[in-house]
């Protein structure tokens, strides 16, 4: 493994401390790197929740998922050191409440440290959360904040919450979080396509035939529904996460990693998706929404009982996409993501054009086009499907193979996670693996047209079983096309 660098000393303030963001993700994240020495002895976290509580009783909640699946011995006993560098403040995040006095009499005992403001909160409050740092004099020249998405549910609420955070923060300390660019195999593609000449020459229209993103999830909104039901699958992971890996399979070459080269390729890569309109809709667009089913030998709510009401938010979106521009013109990028799906799994499949001519006898086998797999989780890593012969006497026989790297395999384990990632990025400064505003509200446009044409085209919601690989419709999306969709091993799905 890659050396840990140690960061800089640092404060980090968790708004929503209490919430489960903060508790699952956030405060497991920052007690890894502690036990992994790259946190300095001076750094803290100031946990401000909304609850009065004392320091105890918010330590012990925090504990609940560090320690949730168990935990070496050695690891154990470093959270005592750590919870000595844990504050906890009771105060409302709008700035309404006495506790921004405790904040600001706390964080004043160090102003030139790194000082790292996470909003653990709904956007609709980012702004006035970000005008009670200001009002309390908690801005410093070293400040930096963190945004997690969604930032709005439209361009315009997007828009609204960019302005309101840019009076505060200069762009260049705004930190806009998608886990997924945490993920040590997204960060890979831009090394696998810019590092290696076998691939960048071929990594274009002309060779490759389509390009499919999956982001399946096993489980079903849980403790969400209140906001799932009021975004959907279009706006909570389309608009972020898979346009984001659909950027980074299909940007041009920047002239360097700097931040700033790499996300305005990306911007680019978003101004110029095909709009989908109303004659495209019942071609390029499906929605579903789970019903019951059998999952891991037992039955399965369906949306609707989970959310105890009918509802027409979509849990399932397949999308067939389009770039205009030279490396991509004329060749479809296929996105699905649902819940309730038969696996929990997300992978890219790069799908190359046959051979234009086939030397091999016939009865030899079937010659199968190569493709690269990249699978993002649960088994990070990358598969390169190749034809070969198969050894032995008697002539020539084919064999479809995998050259497989797995990162289990080939690298230590205990590589950090993604929001362990990006806070140490966070402290750094490096921006690189987080969204820039143009990028963000470029993605909601395009986002927003989706929303109005399936509105427009009067979409239908189609159901589909928990456990399934999501509706019939959605691999017709393909089949109308002589394709399939790939499952988690890159060969074809035999469908729901």
């Amino acid at each position: 493994m890659a050396e840990l660098v140690p960061v800089e000393s640092f404060d980090i303030v968790i708004f929503g401390a209490t919430g489960d963001l903060a508790r699952r993700k956030l405060i497991p994240a920052l007690f890894h790197r502690w036990c992994d020495d790259q946190i300095p002895e001076n750094s803290r976290v100031i946990a401000v929740g909304r609850d009065e509580m004392s320091l105890e009783q918010f330590q012990s909640l925090a504990g609940e998922f560090v320690f949730a699946e168990g935990a070496e011995p050695a690891r154990r006993a470093r959270w005592a050191g750590f919870l000595e560098h844990m504050i906890y403040v009771a105060a409302d995040a709008g700035g309404e409440r006495a506790g921004w006095r405790d904040l600001k009499q706390i964080l004043s005992s160090d102003p030139e440290k790194i000082r790292i403001f996470y909003l653990a909160l709904p956007p609709s409050i980012y702004g006035q959360t970000c005008q009670a740092i200001k009002t309390h004099g908690l801005n410093t020249p070293h400040a930096r904040v963190i945004l997690e998405k969604p930032i709005g549910h439209d361009f315009h609420s997007a828009k609204r919450v960019n302005e309101a955070v840019g009076e505060v923060f200069p762009e260049s300390s705004i930190f806009r979080i998608d886990h997924y660019l945490g993920k040590e195999t997204v960060q890979n593609l831009l090394i696998l396509r810019f590092a290696n000449i076998l691939l960048e020459p071929i990594w274009n229209a002309n060779a490759i035939d389509h390009v499919q993103i999956t982001v399946a999830e096993s489980l079903g909104v849980g403790t969400r529904a209140g906001y799932y039901d009021r975004a959907g699958a279009l706006r909570d992971m389309v608009q972020n996460h898979l346009l984001q890996l659909l950027c980074l399979v299909a940007m041009e070459p920047p002239s360097s990693l700097d931040a700033e080269q790499v996300r305005t390729e990306k911007l680019k890569v978003l101004r110029a998706l095909r709009v989908i309109d109303v004659e495209d809709a019942r071609h390029c667009l499906v929605r579903g929404q789970y019903a019951s089913g059998l999952i891991d030998g037992g039955v399965a709510p369906g949306y609707a009982q989970e959310v105890g009401a009918p509802s027409q938010t979509e849990t399932f979106v397949a999308i067939k996409a389009g770039i205009e521009n030279w490396r991509w013109a004329g060749m479809p990028f296929y996105m699905r993501t649902g819940k309730r799906m038969q696996a929990r799994r997300s992978e890219i499949v790069i799908q190359f054009k046959p051979v234009p001519h086939d030397i091999i006898q016939a009865d030899a086998g079937s010659l199968q086009p190569n493709r690269l797999v990249i699978r993002l989780q649960p088994d990070e890593g990358v598969q390169l499907l190749m034809m070969t012969k198969d050894p032995g006497p008697g002539g020539v026989r084919l064999r479809y193979v995998p050259l497989n790297l797995s990162y289990a395999d080939t690298f230590e384990k205990n590589y950090p996670d993604a929001y362990e990632r990006l806070l140490m990025a966070v402290v750094r400064g490096n921006l690189g693996l987080f969204m820039r505003r143009d990028e963000v509200e470029a993605a909601w446009r395009w986002t927003d047209a989706v929303m109005q044409t399936w509105t427009e085209a009067d979409t239908p919601l189609h159901l589909y079983k928990a456990g399934s690989d999501g509706p019939d419709k959605a691999r017709l999306l393909l089949r109308r096309d002589g394709r399939e969709w790939f499952d988690g091993d890159g060969r074809e799905s035999a469908g729901t």
